[in-house]
């Protein structure tokens, strides 16, 4: 049953110094590794800062903006250009993936690109969020329209781009590039792996010639049948010693122009990232994981996201408009294709009962009231769940949701808006109750516990009882 989800910023005044250092050295480049020294001191001590400051229910709520860390000059040679490589700087060096997995998921695998990018001193180029999972003709989504790329830049000490800050999005010009494909290894024991497509390679018209990642990439043993692969051990093809040792792997020809290309070192690319652990796999289920620690949870909300979100929860809690956003417990409940994992077992007995919900929630109220002296009512409910009886059973334990048909939220927003904001509101409660094997449950317990210190419970489902405790 596993997956197929501030008031005074200590940071703020060390931003000025470094934006006018950027801007004494405007005729001349800087070097990545001036930039990265520079950043590594504006860490360090935000870390310190951060450390000593308290957490406070509603920090994300009101966070003050980040203005931009970096000028884009000194980290790509300018705007936009028909051909990406011609937008590279020749003393710096790249690693960029693609998404194809469902919009949770993507957000891990970019989260595992960014740490990538960390581990191997290299500026991360992010592509857009596809709607594979919601509707394929929904536009795609730049990941800085949902994250505050800023704040995350300024909170790793690395620079972030976005892919169509580096090539026109309306390039029609098709680029050569060699990259290294991890899903023909991790899949080596089906019949004939395959590297793993994405439909935003096409979109940014890239020819792909894909090189079989090296065995030892897998992060379980040979006789196991499991996807991850190692962090570590794919950044070691990032550095000259190891990438040469392995260029000698089997090829596919790039689909459009039949080259035979070499996985570029410049550009550093993976064909798929979301399988990947440091330690064990589905690592992101468990605080230590390092993708979590030193990217995901500083992969904050873009402001007026979490405006939207906001409004949205504050109507469906009927809260006043000369009154504060009230802390609410969030729950989610994934039902939807869970219900193939149930294997023959009827749903009212695979899945929790309502019943069994409602205990978790009374638990978090309970650990809010006990250890943070907060009594909270309001809870609102987020889940895929169609069945009208189901909501009446909400309805009848006092809970709300968001009702996205009155707020005709996709008529005016689209239809990618009900899942941000409920990833939104998820994440902004001061106690969370989620669905176990969920990644939108994973990382909506992963935010509350690190950005609200909030009390967190994940329901067991699959069989008669599995909740019990």
């Amino acid at each position: 049953m596993h997956k197929q989800d501030a008031d005074d910023d200590p940071e703020t005044p060390f931003i000025p110094t470094l934006r006018a250092k950027l801007q004494l050295t405007k005729g001349r480049k800087l070097s990545p590794r001036t930039i990265y020294a520079a950043l590594a001191g504006i860490s360090l001590l935000s870390l310190v800062f951060f450390l000593l400051k308290p957490l406070s229910y509603l920090d994300t709520q009101d966070a003050p903006p980040y203005p931009a860390v970096f000028n884009s000059q000194s980290i790509v040679q300018g705007p936009p250009t028909q051909r990406f490589r011609d937008n590279l700087r020749n003393d710096t060096k790249y690693i960029t993936s693609w998404a194809s997995s469902g919009w949770t998921n993507d957000v891990m695998t970019y989260g595992n690109l960014i740490y990538l990018a960390l581990i191997t001193e290299r500026i991360p180029i992010i592509a857009k969020f596809l709607s594979s999972h919601i509707d394929p003709s929904a536009p795609p989504f730049a990941f800085g329209e949902i994250f505050d790329v800023p704040r995350l830049s300024q909170a790793i000490g690395i620079p972030i781009l976005e892919w169509h800050e580096v090539k026109d999005s309306e390039s029609q010009v098709l680029d050569d590039l060699g990259c290294w494909s991890v899903w023909e290894s991790v899949e080596k024991y089906k019949q004939d792996p395959h590297p793993r497509a994405s439909p935003i390679i096409n979109r940014l018209k890239l020819d792909i010639s894909w090189t079989r990642t090296p065995d030892w990439v897998k992060l379980t043993p040979p006789g196991i049948q499991d996807d991850h692969a190692s962090f570590w051990s794919l950044a070691a093809l990032g550095f000259p010693q190891v990438r040469s040792d392995n260029l000698g792997l089997p090829n596919h020809p790039s689909p459009q122009h039949q080259v035979s290309l070499l996985p570029d070192d410049q550009l550093l690319c993976f064909d798929f990232l979301y399988f990947i652990g440091a330690q064990r796999p589905w690592e992101w289920e468990f605080d230590f994981s390092p993708a979590w620690r030193f990217v995901g949870q500083h992969m904050r909300w873009n402001a007026s996201m979490e405006r939207l979100a906001d409004a949205h929860a504050r109507r469906a809690m009927n809260v006043p408009g000369n009154e504060p956003t009230p802390p609410y417990i969030s729950i989610h409940i994934r039902h939807g294709d869970f219900r193939d994992q149930c294997r023959g077992i009827p749903l009212d007995q695979c899945f929790a009962p309502l019943s069994t919900i409602a205990r978790r929630v009374s638990e978090v109220q309970e650990e809010l009231r006990t250890q943070k002296g907060i009594e909270v009512t309001q809870v609102i409910m987020t889940s895929d769940e169609l069945d009208p009886e189901w909501w009446s059973g909400v309805r009848a334990l006092g809970w709300t949701w968001v009702d996205y048909a009155t707020e005709r939220t996709e008529e005016i927003y689209g239809k990618w808006h009900s899942v941000f904001i409920d990833a939104i509101i998820q994440s902004n409660g001061a106690g969370f109750v989620g669905t176990r094997s969920s990644t939108m449950s994973t990382l909506a317990l992963r935010r509350v516990q690190s950005w609200h210190n909030g009390p967190t419970r994940i329901i067991n489902w699959g069989w008669p009882g599995a909740d019990d405790h």
